[in-house]
C-alpha cells in the first residue's frame, strides 16, 4: 500500500488512538475499558516518550492504524529491546500491508538508533492471523514463556 505515510504519535492523535486502544480490547478479549482511563494513558504517552511512543498510520491524512513503542533495557545487551504493543489496523484496512509499513517504520528506527538491540511482542497463542504476520515479517518465536501478576488500582 503505497499511500500509507507513517509517523510518530502527537498529543492530537489522542483521540484516535484512544478509540482503536478501545476496540482492540473489546474484538480480542471481549473487555470494555473505561474510556477515562485509556485517554489518560495515551496522552501519558504522548506526552512523555521516556514512557515509549505511539506510531500511526495514515491515509489521505486519516489514522487508519496505530501501535505502541515500548522499551525494555537488556543488561545482557546493554541496549533496549523495542517492545510493540497495542497494534490496531482500522478493519477496512486490514490485509493491505498496513501492519508491515508500521513494522518497516519500527525497523528503520531500531536501526538508525544508537542503542536499540531488538524488536519484540507478545501474542495471543491462538492469533494465528498475526502469529503468521509476525512470521512472515522474519520475526521469530522466542523460547519464553510470559507470566503476569495484574495491580489493580
Amino acid at each position: 500500500m503505497t499511500d500509507i505515510t507513517i509517523r510518530k504519535g502527537l498529543p492530537k492523535d489522542n483521540l484516535a488512538i484512544s478509540k482503536f486502544q478501545e476496540k482492540m480490547a473489546l474484538e480480542t478479549e471481549n473487555m470494555i475499558l473505561a474510556s477515562d482511563i485509556v485517554i489518560k494513558g495515551v496522552i501519558s504517552v504522548l506526552e512523555s516518550e521516556d514512557k515509549g511512543f505511539y506510531l500511526v498510520a495514515l491515509k489521505n491524512e486519516v489514522i487508519i492504524g496505530s501501535l505502541l513503542i515500548t522499551y525494555e533495557w537488556s543488561d545482557w545487551r546493554n541496549g533496549w529491546f523495542y517492545w510493540i504493543q497495542s497494534v490496531y489496523v482500522d478493519a477496512s484496512f486490514r490485509r493491505q500491508g498496513v501492519y508491515k509499513t508500521m513494522y518497516e517504520k519500527i525497523l528503520e528506527i531500531c536501526n538508525t538508533s544508537t542503542n536499540c538491540c531488538g524488536i519484540r511482542l507478545y501474542v495471543e497463542q491462538e492469533n494465528t492471523v498475526a502469529i503468521n504476520t509476525y512470521k512472515n515479517l522474519g520475526m521469530e518465536k522466542t523460547n519464553y514463556h510470559m507470566y503476569e501478576t495484574a495491580i489493580n488500582k
